[in-house]
């Protein structure tokens, strides 16, 4: 018998008015022959509906946690109320008889298996080295985007000319609105990134209204929009003229545009590791209001090469209610598949086929190896990557320190061997400090330790900041941010 609880089904409810539908169906009696598989991971069931013949449902828990429904009723949502309600029933005590799984669902649950049997035997003879079948670009369809997109930046170009020439200070209430009017059409357009970006700029100059030493990060914003446009159009314009062009895989230019990586696609371009050990450093949440979405990242440290990757998990505010978190990893993960997204510092992954073991003190010493033994060669690091106009804004490095100080001013600062300081702080735009924590810990946890850096430019002071993260010493990883 499969374990559910209403909680999880709430979890399931595309909106809360499907979840809401789903219970009526049980209060008003709706639901009848109720009846279960013998293995009991199959619950199947009537519903009554307008029609005089009503609805057949049902919902398929051959994987756990991630349930197959089925319905035939005319519904655009997904799971309907019917399925819903069918697990609204379960939770509620309504009595589910064995019985034998009727012969059409029977057959569904049959060919749905031989898709998983096909989708693993194709991800086996990837994983095997065996080349890949490259997807058929539909070149119209293609042809049609890019013009749209081109127009799109043409559209972004006249609104951030317009800015340049009055400047931001300029800027009321009414530009303001002017400006997400314009995120709006861009909709249209096919370029989500733009969007973001020029709905952050909007964000920021609100915030910086009647406060001129505020308008540094919106001067930035806007400089990172003009070059999302200059880089943006040459490139789409030759994809225009060769459709089957090679995306380019060593930058972030594609996201940026609005692409969404599959898989598939990474793995068609080289762009999968196998079994490859990662260990969690750290793991952050925050509100990214440009995005509308609430962003959960992990930052990982592969144990081999010493690269820092991130893992991404979005949850849009009008579906986080319904989306699970992410949530910290404490053990060495050896994946069988690592997924690495283009880009530079701090490269997006995804990965498959995880296997977890504790964190030894041979692990902790290999990540420590791993860091930057100077913080001056640290430091020139992040500058190239914040002068790279679509680079990683807030890149993430592990340092080497030997000691922690406490200037006469009362700043902390760490020190790498050969003497060089860096002081630290905190990143405003997340508003979470973890610097003075760094006062709590004894200083023999920071000798010899390596240290979790997030970085950001702070334009209004022109100051590089360093943001502290995670400790790694010989005994485990101390965890600034939870």
């Amino acid at each position: 018998m499969i374990a559910l609880t209403e909680a999880f089904v709430d979890s399931l409810a595309p909106n809360l008015a499907a979840a809401k539908n789903g219970r009526d169906l049980v209060k008003k009696n709706k639901l009848s022959n109720l009846r279960r598989s013998a293995d009991g991971v199959l619950l199947f069931g009537d519903c009554a509906g307008s029609g005089s013949s009503g609805y057949q449902c049902s919902a398929d828990f051959v994987v756990a946690d991630k349930p197959v429904f089925r319905c035939n009723c005319p519904s655009r949502q997904f799971p309907c109320k019917h399925g819903l309600g069918l697990l609204y029933a379960y939770t509620g005590g309504r009595e589910f008889a064995e019985a034998e799984v009727p012969a059409e669902l029977e057959a569904k649950r049959e060919k749905a298996e031989q898709r998983q049997v096909q989708k693993a035997k194709a991800e086996a003879e990837g994983a095997s080295g065996e080349a890949a079948k490259p997807r058929k670009v539909n070149k119209s369809a293609l042809a049609k985007k890019i013009a749209a997109q081109l127009e799109g930046l043409d559209l972004l170009e006249k609104l951030v000319n317009a800015l340049i020439r009055s400047g931001l200070a300029t800027v009321d209430k009414k530009g303001i609105k002017h400006i997400r009017e314009q995120v709006t059409a861009l909709g249209n357009h096919y370029l989500p990134g733009a969007q973001t970006e020029l709905r952050k700029l909007a964000l920021l100059l609100e915030e910086a209204e009647g406060r001129e030493a505020s308008f540094g990060e919106a001067v930035e914003q806007l400089a990172l929009i003009h070059a999302l446009i200059r880089k943006g159009r040459p490139y789409l314009a030759a994809k225009q003229a060769d459709p089957d062009l090679k995306p380019d895989t060593e930058s972030a230019i594609e996201e940026w545009l609005g692409h969404a990586w599959q898989l598939a696609e990474l793995q068609e371009h080289g762009l999968v590791q196998t079994g490859t050990e990662l260990i969690q450093l750290s793991f952050i949440s925050y509100d990214d209001a440009a995005r509308q979405e609430f962003v959960d990242a992990g930052y990982w440290l592969e144990l081999e090469g010493g690269a820092i990757h991130r893992t991404m998990n979005y949850r849009p505010y009008k579906a986080a209610k319904h989306m699970k978190e992410e949530d910290s990893f404490f053990e060495v993960a050896t994946v069988g598949q690592l997924y690495v997204y283009p880009g530079t510092v701090n490269r997006r992954v995804r990965f498959d086929g995880v296997t977890s073991a504790p964190a030894l003190e041979s692990h902790l010493a290999k990540a420590r190896e791993t860091a930057e033994p100077l913080l001056s060669d640290a430091v020139k690091r992040v500058k190239n990557e914040l002068k790279n106009p679509l680079g990683n804004k807030q890149p993430v490095l592990l340092a080497a320190v030997e000691s922690l100080r406490e200037t006469e001013n009362g700043e902390i600062v760490i020190v790498d061997r050969s003497g060089g300081m860096l002081q630290l702080g905190d990143v405003p735009k997340y508003g979470r400090g973890t610097t003075e924590l760094l006062r709590l810990l004894p200083k023999e946890k920071m000798e010899g330790a390596a240290v979790l850096l997030l970085f950001a430019h702070l334009p209004e002071s022109g100051r590089l900041i360093a943001q502290p993260l995670s400790i790694i010493h010989d005994a485990g990883i101390i965890r600034l941010w939870y």
